[in-house]
């Protein structure tokens, strides 16, 4: 088993707060979020763009590890995740996590390529833990 840790520090209430957030690797280190860099673009971080990393950066690996079970052993993974955060209610809810592949693996057919990559999207472990729509766009180079 595997556990990870991250941490995240808020000063401030609401709109006026300032948060910072942190990694148990290093990689980020109190990071800067807070509502401007969540909804208005201001520079830091923001928890839908670290699932946006996490998600893509996880599909990528199950198929990639999905790919040289397969026997394919050359080829080049490329993933973005888009999340949309929409409102509801009174709150908001993270709808939607939509993947773009683009991908070139030698000697995959287009049928068999899809169908490893169907099941990598439904079975990296971020795609189950998240409780919305994902999608997957792909372009195979040939």
């Amino acid at each position: 088993m595997t556990t990870r840790s991250g941490s995240a520090k808020y000063e401030g209430l609401g709109k006026s707060g300032k948060g910072h957030v942190s990694t148990q690797s290093g990689v980020l280190s109190d990071s800067p979020y807070g509502f401007n860099t969540r909804f208005e673009n201001e520079p830091g971080t923001n928890p839908e763009e670290l699932i946006a990393a996490a998600h893509a950066s996880c599909f990528t690996m199950a198929l990639s590890f999905a790919l040289a079970g397969k026997g394919y052993e050359a080829g080049t993974l490329e993933t973005s995740a888009k999340v949309t955060l929409d409102k509801d209610g009174d709150g908001f809810k993270i709808t939607k996590s939509a993947l773009t592949l683009n991908a070139k693996v030698d000697g995959i057919s287009k049928e068999e390529f899809e169908a490893i990559a169907a099941d990598a999207k439904a079975n990296c472990p971020v795609s189950k833990v998240l409780n919305a729509e994902i999608t997957l766009e792909h372009n195979l180079a040939a």
